[in-house]
């Protein structure tokens, strides 16, 4: 009877720790929110999602659809801004922050971006070094012009004609399109677009643009492809595709970079 009650006991300490393990594990998997911002008269916030390995998956704005109504209607220089932080979850991620703009009147160039329309800047520097990218820097124009090795470059993007000096953008950086020539102002459909940045020789951030009358509609969900390019200049958690639906269990829409993979610098 002892033995068969000690034997007993093992098991059931066994399948406790079992299970208490397999809990723990269960606890990695899931969406996690940074603190929210005011935006309009909604709410937005950035998050991450994780496996049960803690890894992530995914990490985007979540933006409640009353944000947007009530936004302002005359642009601001700069335009209106809500820096979002990532939770602890997204660390291994390598993107630091959101930096999310509404333009209420678009911003150039015209006849291609002059829509009322939102920018998601995700963000892969932090915002100190976002925020010394000024035209009155005497090395504005030396770092403008320095750009990324051809290798780092995504497939198919090309930086914003014109001179560097000229399209750097205070506070941003380089933009960098996918098939630039495409642009064509009053040709160009802008609904929503996939956008890169580059500073000083290296990329900063990954940016979707979204108008807001296209938000409007609450499109069924769209995914695409994020293009890659041939090396990585950091270590990292970097996104394979973008995705944008509204949520109606939220009555909120999603603005993400997902299928997340790891890459080491090269």
């Amino acid at each position: 009877m002892r033995r068969r009650a000690w034997l007993i006991f093992v098991a059931c300490a066994i399948l406790a720790v079992v299970s208490a393990c397999g809990g723990a594990e269960r606890g990695k998997a899931g969406t996690f929110f940074g603190a929210p911002g005011q935006l309009g008269n909604g709410t937005v916030r950035a998050f991450v999602t994780t496996d049960a390995t803690g890894q992530p998956s995914d990490i985007g704005i979540q933006m409640s659809a009353t944000a947007l109504d009530g936004l302002p209607t005359q642009d601001t220089v700069p335009p209106t801004m809500t820096v979002l932080d990532f939770p602890e979850q997204a660390s291994s991620t390598d993107f630091d922050h959101v930096m999310l703009n509404w333009n209420s009147h678009g911003h150039p160039p015209l006849g291609v971006f002059d829509k009322p329309h939102f920018d998601f800047h995700f963000y892969m520097t932090n915002m100190a070094s976002v925020m010394a990218i000024d035209p009155h820097d005497p090395h504005f124009g030396a770092e403008a012009a320095h750009l990324p090795d051809a290798k780092y470059v995504p497939a198919g993007y090309g930086p914003e004609l014109g001179p560097p000096a000229v399209t750097a953008v205070p506070a941003m950086g380089l933009h960098w399109e996918d098939d630039p020539d495409a642009f064509i102002p009053h040709h160009y459909n802008f609904t929503q677009v996939l956008i890169n940045g580059s500073w000083d020789g290296r990329y900063t951030f990954i940016e979707p643009m979204i108008t807001r009358d296209w938000l409007l509609t609450r499109p069924p969900a769209i995914q695409g492809e994020v293009n890659q390019p041939r090396a990585y200049q950091r270590s990292g958690y970097f996104p394979t595709t973008y995705r944008i639906r509204y949520d109606g269990a939220t009555n909120a829409y999603d603005v993400s970079l997902g299928g997340l993979m790891m890459h080491p610098a090269s």
